[in-house]
């Protein structure tokens, strides 16, 4: 839960200077974000076949580590402010749907709202779905890396066919 909670800490962040800072920017410089998009595309099909190509680690260390509830929330935080693919992702989603031409300051809450929310019941699903899982997760490790390179290669798919700038 505190690594959830880092984590959508870092992108409320990352939303915040996305949609206040580079949100004009990127709205009066379209070839600017066209740009992003295929870098972030050409990321996903990368992320998507080093994921295909690597090899499972093992999990079946008996070993249980304490950590404090702060360097949980750190090691969120971290992870995701640090990570490319949350920096491509916010530029390339969120101005979609705000208009820059009325009161972006209430769209802008309503929408990180709504996806701070969202992002944090997946997170907590995602453990939990893993918790119950754990068993055959060790059982099939290559199967959970030709999902993930799946649904990345899906996801880069539809930002072609869908982002039109």
């Amino acid at each position: 839960m505190w690594t959830a909670l880092g984590d959508i800490t870092a992108n409320i962040v990352q939303a915040t200077l996305v949609i206040f800072v580079l949100g004009a920017f990127l709205s009066n410089n379209p070839i600017f974000l066209n740009v992003i998009k295929w870098v972030g595309i050409f990321y996903l099909l990368y992320l998507a076949y080093d994921v295909y190509k690597s090899k499972p680690k093992s999990i079946n260390s008996k070993k249980v580590y304490s950590k404090s509830i702060f360097s949980f929330f750190r090691d969120g935080f971290l992870v995701a402010g640090t990570s490319p693919k949350a920096w491509l992702f916010f530029p390339l989603i969120f101005p979609q749907f705000i208009d820059f031409n009325s009161n972006y300051i209430i769209q802008f809450f309503i929408l990180i709202g709504t996806y701070v929310v969202l992002d944090f019941l997946s997170l907590i699903g995602y453990a939990i779905l893993a918790q119950k899982l754990i068993v055959w997760i060790k059982a099939n490790p290559k199967t959970i890396n030709t999902i993930s390179a799946s649904v990345l290669i899906i996801i880069a798919l539809i930002i072609i066919v869908s982002q039109q700038y």
